[in-house]
């Protein structure tokens, strides 16, 4: 559809493209890479199905943003979908799962069996990882902003490390209910549960990583958490405490965006919300921040002057018979895609 075409206040086009916009990548500033994949998953499947979902729903989504008014109009594209990463995820996941099922079982993980599954599984991701990087790469080249829109939370880290070769320090804002900082979960090199920890180690122009919602952990992810001067923690609990003390959200707001350096990625882990919003995500946790408190932080993220280099949403994980998470996926994608358009250039 031509964008003369495209009436905004009309009935949404099912196209293909997320929000049923007309742009084409080369002809907008904000360009949208889907990433169908969740191989290493630990509890629940199919966010491999979430772009499509997210697409389909996205289209019965009203334009006007008054935290954003009119900033879709500088263009937000989709990218063609690699639909060989689906097809090589589900390959892949069946391996996966039954290592897991292996491990839960007491079994052995040198067992010769699962050592060759794994192997198959760490270099599927590895593959993953750099067709990503470079989908990404391209269009940070031609000037673009990249919004990357998985799939679990292993999809991300080909982004991160494209935005580490293109900027000399940024921080991330990590909206999540895990951290994310355990080192190869399950054998998995490039686990959804790793990928925070994968960043640190492997792109050293990430200098603050600062998690919000976070709630639930190993030890030893609080124990790095602890001891790195390059996290800083904002636990859901601990935010809970501070309102229960009478801090508004707000004052807690700033208190986050004030961690973060000039150049801002965004991760966000759709679990970072309450599971009211976001049921089939696979791994819910009770507690978390309502829609509107994200979209509060970044709102006041958008606003203070930082700039927003990227970001990604993952794990929402679309049911065949209830559309909530892809409703909640899609809403939450546009005020990503609003706070990247309307901050600081």
């Amino acid at each position: 559809m031509e964008q003369q075409l495209f009436d905004p206040d009309g009935v949404g086009v099912a196209n293909g493209a997320y929000f049923g916009l007309p742009f084409a990548p080369d002809d907008a500033e904000l360009v949208l890479v889907s990433v169908p994949w969740d191989v290493t998953v630990s509890y629940g499947a199919g966010t491999v199905y979430a772009p499509d979902a997210i697409i389909e729903a996205s289209t019965q989504l009203d334009f006007h943003d008054p935290m954003a008014p009119g900033a879709w109009r500088r263009g937000i594209a989709t990218a063609d979908i690699d639909y060989s990463l689906q097809e090589l995820s589900q390959r892949l996941r069946a391996d996966a799962a039954r290592i897991i099922e292996h491990l839960e079982n007491g079994g052995a993980p040198d067992d010769e069996s699962v050592v060759r599954k794994l192997r198959r599984v760490n270099e599927g991701c590895a593959t993953m990882n750099a067709k990503v990087e470079a989908q990404v790469a391209r269009w940070l080249d031609a000037g673009k902003k990249v919004g990357l829109v998985g799939g679990d939370h292993s999809t991300p880290y080909g982004a991160i490390r494209a935005l580490g070769a293109r900027h000399a320090a940024f921080g991330i804002l990590h909206v999540d209910a895990h951290r994310d900082l355990r080192e190869a979960y399950e054998g998995f090199h490039y686990s959804h549960a790793s990928i925070m920890y994968n960043v640190l180690r492997d792109v050293p122009q990430v200098k603050q990583l600062v998690q919000v919602g976070v709630r639930d952990y190993s030890e030893r992810e609080a124990a790095l958490a602890e001891a790195s001067e390059r996290i800083v923690s904002f636990e859901d609990f601990a935010l809970a405490e501070a309102a229960f003390g009478g801090a508004t959200w707000d004052e807690q707001c700033r208190r986050i965006v004030d961690a973060l350096p000039e150049e801002v990625y965004i991760s966000f882990d759709i679990d970072g919300l309450s599971f009211e919003n976001c049921p089939h995500t696979g791994t819910p946790v009770s507690g978390g921040l309502s829609f509107n408190q994200a979209v509060w932080l970044l709102r006041t993220l958008a606003q203070s002057g930082r700039r927003i280099i990227g970001f990604d949403l993952v794990e929402v994980c679309p049911a065949a018979d209830d559309r909530l998470d892809a409703i909640t996926g899609a809403r939450m994608l546009w005020k990503l895609c609003g706070a990247t358009l309307s901050a600081a250039k």
